[in-house]
């Protein structure tokens, strides 16, 4: 117990430490908005932990929660039930269901991901949807709004232009 304490504790100095601007918080905990450490419009660099829901402009780092909304880019990993980016992501977002708007870079799992804009790389799921792509889609049902093998394809379905 001692061990994993002064391991959480060294984690966050290091969040603390890592924070780049006096704008951006270090860590968010919430338990729905706007019941949560920072209001929604500031910006998180290191860690947020939403228990139920938690909305916050910016963020880089660590997102964890139950359902995440990031009004702003998502930087890092994005691990929720249910993850809504209204500005892309770059990085790993990961999830039951994940909407996104906006151009993202990185890979992105879960039962159904729903990309609204441009995703570049590749999207792992059951259902996978992607306005544009630049890069690989695996799953049941793969669709891409514009562009393609395919606009609709099982298994996989790719744009590598």
């Amino acid at each position: 117990m001692k061990k994993l304490f002064s391991s959480l504790l060294l984690i966050l100095t290091i969040i603390f430490a890592v924070t780049a601007t006096a704008q951006e918080k270090p860590i968010q905990l919430s338990l729905f908005n706007p019941i949560q450490i920072f209001p929604e419009s500031s910006s998180i660099a290191g860690l947020r932990f939403n228990l139920i829901y938690g909305k916050n402009a910016n963020v880089t780092g660590l997102d964890l929660g139950l359902v995440n909304q990031t009004t702003g880019t998502q930087t890092g990993v994005q691990w929720g039930f249910v993850n809504l980016n209204d500005n892309g992501f770059k990085g790993w977002q990961s999830g039951f269901v994940s909407v996104t708007k906006g151009s993202s870079l990185g890979l992105q799992t879960a039962a159904v991901n729903y990309h609204l804009g441009h995703f570049n790389g590749l999207q792992f799921s059951i259902v996978n949807y992607a306005a544009t792509l630049k890069g690989l889609q695996i799953g049941l049902i793969n669709i891409i709004g514009e562009g393609g093998f395919l606009p609709v394809f099982p298994i996989f379905n790719f744009d590598f232009d």
